[in-house]
């Protein structure tokens, strides 16, 4: 999440004013993120006190005709009982609007704040809580294809160049080779669904060790469960000082996750060549997030070297990870 298009008052006023949640209280830009504009909405609702929303406007790597997938994916799993915030629909229907060619859409508040340093049980309730969502997307109607998938990876990084990814660390040309080697592995033959693929830390809500939100679904797809899972133990159980991998955290958020979905032979055999394509995907998506982002964008630049340290440790550890 970020802002990158700033709206006023009476233009946010007028927005809101589509949707039957109440009048405009405020409206405050969030920070974090890097591909959409987003503010946290509260209005006051007739009779049932103030209510928050997050209002989202798409600006980057996000195509119209995703959003029915992206939309439609959270309100599936919101009425499966998945800790997954529904859409709020306009007075029309619609899940999301368009302005000045961008659009726009209101997604529901969820109470919770995201850990920075996970423990143990809170990876684990991590863990469960993704299992239980591949097993209650399974019916859902609508597939995408992964837009980031290995072989996209290995693109962006050979699209931004030796020079430009020397500018930002000298040892970040290297990911490269590592980088084709992961786009040559054939995952097809694994169980496929519908994956978060982006479940970091700060897209999840938590209160004490609950899950209570798992967010920002702009990255969701149709893909390898295992792949979901991979990136998802790249995203919590490394140190986020140190960036050293914490075994108990790791151990307890795979133990968990097989507890609702045991692996199959072959997603345990391929676990380490699969998180290692995960963390190059992070690798690669910061080193052209670096780039891009306009330097008066309200938002921070993420480092892809904390990721390539993460592929170094599943490239030399990931093959004892999964029993």
């Amino acid at each position: 999440m970020a802002v990158y298009t700033h709206l006023g008052a009476e233009e946010l006023a007028r927005l809101i004013g589509e949707y039957d949640v109440g009048a405009l209280v405020s409206a405050k830009g969030i920070a974090e993120g890097v591909s959409n504009s987003n503010w946290l909405v509260e209005t006051a609702g007739t009779g049932d006190g103030t209510r928050r929303f997050i209002l989202t406007m798409y600006e980057r790597r996000i195509e119209l005709a995703d959003l029915p997938y992206f939309l439609g994916l959270l309100d599936h799993l919101s009425a499966r009982g998945c800790p997954v915030p529904r859409t709020i629909h306009d007075r029309s229907g619609a899940a999301f609007r368009m302005e000045s060619g961008k659009a726009l859409a209101l997604i529901e508040y969820l109470p919770g704040v995201s850990p920075t340093r996970p423990s143990p049980a809170q990876a684990a309730a991590v863990g469960e809580a993704l299992a239980r969502m591949h097993l209650e997307s399974g019916d859902f109607a609508l597939t995408r294809a992964n837009t980031m998938g290995f072989a996209d990876n290995l693109a962006v990084l050979e699209a931004c160049g030796t020079e430009a990814l020397a500018a930002i660390d000298p040892a970040l040309p290297a990911m490269i080779e590592p980088a084709r080697a992961a786009a040559a592995l054939d995952t097809s033959h694994l169980p496929r669904g519908n994956i978060h693929a982006d479940l970091f830390p700060d897209n999840v809500l938590m209160l004490g060790e609950r899950v209570t939100g798992m967010i920002d679904f702009y990255f969701a797809c149709t893909d390898s469960l295992a792949l979901d899972l991979a990136t998802t133990h790249a995203a919590w159980c490394f140190d986020a000082q140190t960036n050293a991998y914490d075994p108990a955290r790791g151990q307890a958020l795979l133990d968990a996750y097989q507890h609702v979905r045991p692996l199959e032979e072959a997603e345990r055999r391929a676990f380490g060549r699969i998180a290692q394509g995960a963390a190059l995907r992070f690798v690669a998506s910061r080193a052209e997030d670096w780039h891009a982002t306009p330097g008066d964008a309200l938002v921070t630049r993420k480092d892809p070297m904390e990721f390539a340290q993460r592929w170094r440790f599943y490239a030399e550890n990931g093959d004892h990870l999964v029993a």
